[in-house]
């Protein structure tokens, strides 16, 4: 419950309290100004005050719940842009006008929207944290957990390009309403693309001299103690352009246009009101999976690259917990924010104690110098943003190997980027994570069969496809099912049997001809009973046209057609579903009832527990068709249907001839140390061993013993 415990007490001070300092430093003087935008996109004027109090607030807690090293807590632009969609609930139709300028406080009626918008996003924001802490504590963020890699890729990437975007009005100091839905994305950047006449030339080549000097910091090396450390260019240019801003009139848009006419009084906590429960359930229900997905999908990347491992639900009560004091203080849902995290991972933050310095760090100064950091262009803060997201781009570099790796997740790759990137966060999620479980479902339902045939005088059997080394043992039949059976791929598992076996094939079509018509030539007339050896015959009769291949007996041609023992390898079947055991009990049945013996091999006690609880077993169906190894089912039929005169010598046989040869050996000592010089002697005791154990040299480098 308490996972700041972990890594309070075992906490390297001297190796990790520097790094942790560099990343709180950098990532508090960033969430200074961060703050400061959040009207800019929401359009909704919170104090400074409550922003602020909140983030300190929330950052605090996670450091208490959280279990990630590395995450940086905060709100994110497009969840806070989804808030503003359910505000229109009330009409609250506040907007910015070109010049910054926000309407009258001190009308009665604006007053009354703007309390009652800000209530309404408390209880959006409560009713989120509430939602995400029960979903926790019945233990249901495991759902993580069957969610591949590709996914988180494919969606951090389609969220970066999201956040990215949504940098344009501050890089082109360009305003207008976000369109949210469908393809809204490119709704925006076709809206930007008309409004480029009106860009703001400053702003631009602001943007572009800080993405030049953020990628010039990557080639900055510092080590120390050996180890390398990041040049926090984050942090100096934003202390830089605020002195610059604060001497020289940059002409570019900052937030003192919007942050200084907003009310700067401190709005005191208060309950949240859930009058309007019915209306907002819904979209709490979407932040609360969101934000949540976010979190985890951030903190198992960098979970990964840095080797521990993120409890998911401990996750769901730490957001949970985060987005109720965030509520209070009457501000937005709070998730990962992905900008902080990246800072605060590549500044050499090791554990939560960096978020904690930058969390009190931010506070202090955003309450004494916060109106100095108000002048700061957007466009700087734009550009760190913007650089923080070019890591998460990169994955695209990776999908010509993943189609080359595997293109099942390719394709869950392609699906989650376009879903996420054309229908939002929240739609894009939930086809993301049906089109993954399709995937795996069908992927893992899929029947897959294997024909093995014997490496000769060898107990191995192998792939016939693969190895041609491999021979197929004559009149048995050797499959090997690469997946568990189950109602999903039962038919095919029927019909691959009985496509592989065309003698079998024959038969069962002449026999369901026989059944329409008294008139046919040829009858299967014998039916085995249950009690019946493993060895029994097919009888057929016939009129005089029959077919002169059979008997009364066994048919006297050869041919590679003829099957008389079926062996099925289960070694890689992890389960056998009810609807998969009645299906393999039908199988054995109509093989049996024609002279074909099935085998099972290599079962696996749970699986043959779940046969037993399925009533699997009965008198035809024994556990004496039951084998530990393939090459043990293999003798077996051997033993049953082989005529010793007839075949070359069977593994079997090749296994009697080199006992006896080793027992030639053991009876003639006299071979063994011939042309051996003895080097050391000495008396054992092995379990039915007397005599004298031997180690030899000889001349020639061969040793024989």
């Amino acid at each position: 419950m308490f996972p700041v415990l972990n890594w309070l007490f075992s906490y390297r001070f001297r190796e990790w309290i520097l790094r942790d300092l560099h990343a709180g430093l950098s990532v508090g003087m960033f969430q200074i100004p961060q703050e400061l935008l959040g009207v800019w996109l929401t359009k909704l004027p919170l104090p400074n005050i409550n922003g602020f109090l909140s983030a300190f607030c929330c950052s605090l807690t996670y450091v208490i719940f959280g279990t990630s090293h590395h995450i940086s807590i905060g709100s994110f632009s497009i969840l806070n842009v989804a808030v503003t969609n359910i505000l229109k609930i009330p009409n609250f139709n506040q907007t910015l006008s070109s010049n910054g300028w926000l309407n009258n406080f001190s009308d009665p009626t604006f007053m009354k929207d703007y309390t009652e918008a800000l209530t309404l996003t408390a209880s959006v924001t409560f009713l989120t944290g509430i939602i995400q802490l029960l979903l926790g504590c019945f233990c249901l963020g495991f759902v993580t957990t069957y969610v591949p890699k590709t996914l988180i890729d494919a969606y951090l990437t389609a969220a970066a390009l999201h956040v990215i975007v949504s940098q344009f009005t501050f890089i082109f100091d360009i305003m207008f309403d976000f369109h949210k839905g469908p393809l809204g994305i490119f709704y925006n950047l076709f809206h930007y693309f008309l409004a480029l006449p009106k860009a703001n030339a400053t702003s631009i080549l602001l943007f572009l001299l800080s993405m030049a000097a953020l990628r010039v910091n990557t080639s900055i090396k510092i080590t120390y103690k050996h180890s390398p450390i990041t040049f926090p260019m984050e942090l100096l240019l934003i202390i830089t352009v605020t002195i610059i801003s604060n001497r020289i009139h940059l002409h570019a848009e900052s937030s003192s246009a919007v942050v200084s006419r907003i009310p700067q009084r401190f709005l005191p906590p208060t309950l949240p009101d859930l009058s309007n429960l019915s209306k907002i359930i819904q979209h709490a229900f979407s932040l609360a999976i969101v934000s949540y997905f976010l979190l985890v999908f951030v903190g198992e990347r960098y979970a990964s690259l840095h080797n521990y491992n993120i409890a998911s639900n401990q996750e769901l009560i730490a957001a949970g917990l985060c987005n109720i004091f965030s509520s209070f203080f009457k501000s937005f849902v709070v998730s990962c924010a992905i900008s902080g995290t990246v800072i605060q991972e590549k500044t050499g933050g090791r554990t939560q104690l960096a978020a904690a310095i930058g969390a009190s760090m931010m506070l202090v100064i955003a309450l004494k110098l916060g109106r100095f950091f108000q002048v700061i262009p957007n466009d700087i803060l734009a550009a760190i943003v913007v650089f923080n997201m070019l890591p998460f781009l990169e994955k695209f570099l990776d999908l010509p190997i993943l189609w080359r790796r595997d293109k099942y997740h390719f394709v869950i790759w392609l699906v989650t980027f376009a879903a996420v990137l054309c229908l939002g966060l929240d739609v894009g999620l939930a086809i993301a994570m049906g089109f993954t479980f399709f995937i795996i479902t069908f992927r893992s339902h899929r029947m897959k069969m294997v024909v093995l045939g014997q490496i000769p005088n060898m107990n191995i059997y192998r792939s016939l496809s693969v190895y041609r080394a491999a021979r197929e043992i004559e009149g048995i039949k050797i499959f090997q099912c690469c997946s568990s059976i189950s109602f999903a791929n039962m038919h095919h598992f029927k019909t691959y049997l009985l496509r592989k076996i065309p003698y079998t094939e024959k038969l069962v079509k002449k026999c369901h001809a026989d059944s329409d018509s008294s008139s046919s030539s040829v009858n299967l007339v014998h039916w085995s009973k249950y009690g019946d050896k493993l060895s029994s015959r097919t009888f057929l009769v016939g009129a005089a046209d029959a077919s002169p291949d059979f008997n009364t007996g066994l048919t006297t041609k050869k041919n590679e057609d003829e099957v008389h023992t079926i062996i099925l390898d289960f070694s890689m079947v992890q389960f056998v579903d009810l609807i998969g055991s009645e299906l393999l009990r039908q199988i054995i049945h109509m093989f049996h009832n024609i002279g074909i013996t099935v085998l099972l091999a290599g079962c696996h006690s749970s699986l043959m527990a779940d046969l037993e609880k399925n009533d699997f077993f009965g008198s035809c169906v024994t556990k004496e068709r039951f084998f530990l190894t393939l090459h043990d089912a293999v003798l077996a039929a051997l033993d049953n249907h082989q005529q010793p005169d007839e075949l070359e010598p069977t593994a079997k046989e090749f296994a009697e001839e080199q006992f006896a040869e080793q027992q030639k050996w053991i009876d003639n000592p006299i071979c063994v140390f011939e042309s051996c010089v003895p080097v050391w002697e000495k008396e054992s005791s092995h379990a039915g061993w007397k005599g004298i154990q031997l180690s030899f040299a000889a001349a020639d480098g061969f040793v024989a013993f």
